[in-house]
């Protein structure tokens, strides 16, 4: 069964969000959301993956882990990927992946595992060669990361050179960086003595010091390592179990958790977890929970990986920490795309060592299920993370003034419609071209290469250009000289020049480009060609209603709505105007109607090495009415093959989907 609009929508908003959190955390060491959340988020993509593998694409981030490095340090290259790990949250889930493991393995009897707590720290890749510390590197993305060498040699844990012999002549081990709840505070002490910003937790602390460019800062810092597995290994061999080889890495003058036991069996396993969350309070370090991982070297290699993670380790997290307080005002605040999420303002409380006074409620739906109201005793969880959540209201403590949320119904940003469609549980702001909260994402996108594709005018120089409030909306970027674009960070002279040429060639562009570069929501490459082919024209389409729209190709209830709350906006028109005024145009083009396209609705997939660019064979097709997928599957009408083609004709054979070459394809579409 094919995804539907809605269910594509809703991965790609999905995919941005976790992007965005991915960054947020591994990058920037400042996450928005609670573990838990980013969890539940990972899970509905996954669960829409599973139940429609066309939306799995390759940069998803079920596919991935983490976020891009920071461009002040150079990028290492991962030799074996640094995976992530599924979670487990109860003791069912848990006896799931015993089971799993146990069925995979066609065991009968226990499976031994190694256990450990899991610090709440940063992944690091530790290089030796020849027993020589050579390199230090963050996880990254999970194939990329950074390189923190300069920095990890100052860890007073970490050794320069391993002791002993026997180790391989290459050996890449994996560690957890972390600071000591006493370093902590030691720290944090010094810097209320000296005015400056405390760390929020141990694990930013940690984060951030490791990524200070100046290695004599990150000297300063009380840093540590434990170490729990290895990457790379040439030149020699390790242990026959993750044990054994563990012990060998002590051996050589490695730090590993003093937690650290073999243990078999499920009982012994939910044993260990229940005695750890007791002393978990009085370790010197954070934990969020205990890794379990399968022993037996050989049994890890026969259980191999599925996309982001081992299927011989899992997680198994602690509960949240949970503190009792009031719930004193509710703020709506504005994201990037335009979402409103409410954030809690509460009566001051220490979650997990943390003062916390926000915390987010989600969205409305989750207002309204939690039952939850300003005034109210509510119960707020903090997961290691910087924003905690509101769990639930107590509503035996509801006093009886006690207002109810209600959603404001212009944007708190720009006074812009607020819109939130009857099966959505998100609120967004309709002013995409005007307001502020999105004014970023709204001017990167219209510079894209699928929209007028701006040559040159990179996410950096947009940065700049709105921080230096030079320009407000798309339309101003044609206003500005080369003097303003010459005399900012990293530009010269010829770049701007070049900078204004671009802006210059994008005046010309076409209907569909222009209403695609818009960033009316679920509006992508597809619908609006369709709707510039059944309009011909900007007005038509700003005029046209509910039922008018719905004749067009791709373009269902929800697609509609977004559209007429797009266009009913004022400033949205007055951006649009002002575009055109700053001489933006397109050629006119021929309408077609919808029942006169001879391949509406034949989706045909493009695989191989054609002869000519697949973005121009993709037009063509898409203007005789027929889509363009990216993946085969039963409701594929035909698959157009190139030289090499792999996975995609294969797999278009044996559903007998037709295949053709270019000279058919040039028949076919010949003979209408």
């Amino acid at each position: 069964m094919m995804p539907s609009a809605e269910s594509q929508a809703e991965a790609e908003s999905l995919r941005k969000e976790i992007e965005y959190h991915n960054r947020r955390y591994y990058a920037l060491d400042d996450p928005e959301i609670t573990d838990i959340a980013y969890d539940q988020l990972l899970r509905q993509l996954q669960a829409l993956e599973a139940q429609y593998p066309e939306l799995l694409t390759p940069d998803s981030p079920t596919q991935r882990v983490g976020a891009k490095p920071l461009d002040a340090f150079a990028e290492v290259v991962h030799p074996v990927p640094m995976l992530s790990l599924d979670n487990a949250f109860d003791q069912q889930e848990f006896a799931n992946f015993d089971r799993r493991v146990r069925e995979r393995l066609e065991l009968t009897d226990e499976v031994s595992y190694i256990v450990e707590p899991k610090l709440d720290g940063l992944a690091i890749s530790l290089l030796y060669e020849e027993g020589q510390l050579v390199r230090g590197a963050t996880r990254g993305d999970g194939n990329v990361g950074e390189d923190v060498t300069q920095n990890i040699r100052t860890i007073p844990t970490i050794p320069l050179c391993l002791t002993g012999s026997g180790w391989p002549k290459r050996l890449e081990v994996r560690g957890e960086i972390y600071m000591p709840k006493a370093g902590f505070n030691r720290l944090n002490e010094r810097a209320r003595q000296r005015g400056e910003k405390s760390f929020a937790n141990p694990r930013n602390a940690a984060a951030g010091s490791l990524r200070q460019l100046d290695s004599k800062i990150a000297a300063g810092r009380p840093l540590a390592i434990y170490c729990y597995g290895f990457g790379l290994v040439e030149g020699g061999r390790l242990g026959k179990s993750h044990s054994e080889s563990m012990a060998l890495l002590e051996g050589w003058g490695l730090r590993i958790s003093p937690e650290l036991e073999k243990v078999s069996g499920i009982a012994s396993c939910h044993n260990y977890y229940q005695q750890m969350a007791k002393r978990r309070d009085g370790l010197d370090y954070d934990i969020d929970g205990v890794v379990y991982k399968v022993d037996d070297l050989q049994q890890q290699q026969h259980l191999g990986f599925v996309s982001r993670a081992p299927r011989w380790a899992i997680a198994w997290k602690f509960p949240a920490l949970e503190e009792m307080t009031q719930l004193l005002d509710v703020d709506f605040q504005v994201g990037r795309t335009g979402a409103l999420t409410p954030v809690a303002r509460l009566e001051p409380v220490q979650v997990a060592g943390v003062i916390v006074s926000n915390a987010t409620l989600h969205n409305m739906d989750e207002i309204q299920r939690k039952d939850v109201r300003i005034g109210d005793t509510v119960i707020v969880r903090r997961a290691g993370d910087v924003i905690p959540e509101v769990v639930r209201s107590v509503p035996a403590k509801r006093p009886a003034d006690a207002k109810e949320i209600s959603l404001p119904k212009q944007c708190p940003e720009c006074g812009s419609e607020v819109i939130r469609l009857e099966d959505e549980a998100v609120a967004r702001c309709s002013g995409g071209l005007f307001c502020p909260a999105q004014r970023k994402e709204a001017i990167k996108h219209f510079a894209s290469r699928k929209a007028l594709d701006i040559e040159g005018l990179g996410d950096k120089l947009v940065d700049q250009l709105i921080d230096r409030a030079l320009i407000h909306t798309p339309a101003d970027l044609f206003t500005l000289t080369l003097e303003q674009f010459a005399d900012l960070d990293r530009m010269a002279e010829k770049s701007a020049q070049n900078l204004l040429k671009a802006l210059e060639k994008s005046r010309q562009t076409t209907l569909p480009r222009f209403l695609f570069s818009l960033g009316i929501r679920e509006v992508g490459e597809a619908t609006a060609r369709s709707l510039a082919l059944y309009f011909g024209g900007i007005e038509p389409l700003q005029l046209a209603d509910l039922d008018k729209l719905q004749t067009v190709s791709d373009v269902g209830p929800i697609v509609a709505e977004h559209i007429i709350a797009f266009f009913r906006q004022p400033h949205n028109i007055e951006v649009i105007d002002a575009l055109i005024e700053a001489g933006i145009q397109w050629p006119a083009i021929e309408q077609i109607a919808a029942d006169q396209q001879p391949l509406a609705d034949k989706i045909f997939v493009l695989t191989g090495s054609l002869s000519r660019p697949r973005s121009v064979i993709k037009e063509q097709l898409q203007a005789l009415g027929a889509k363009v997928a990216g993946s085969v599957s039963k409701k594929t009408d035909y698959v157009v093959a190139g030289e090499d083609a792999g996975s995609k004709l294969a797999k278009a054979e044996k559903l007998g989907i037709e295949v053709l070459d270019e000279a058919a394809l040039e028949v076919l579409l010949a003979q209408l």
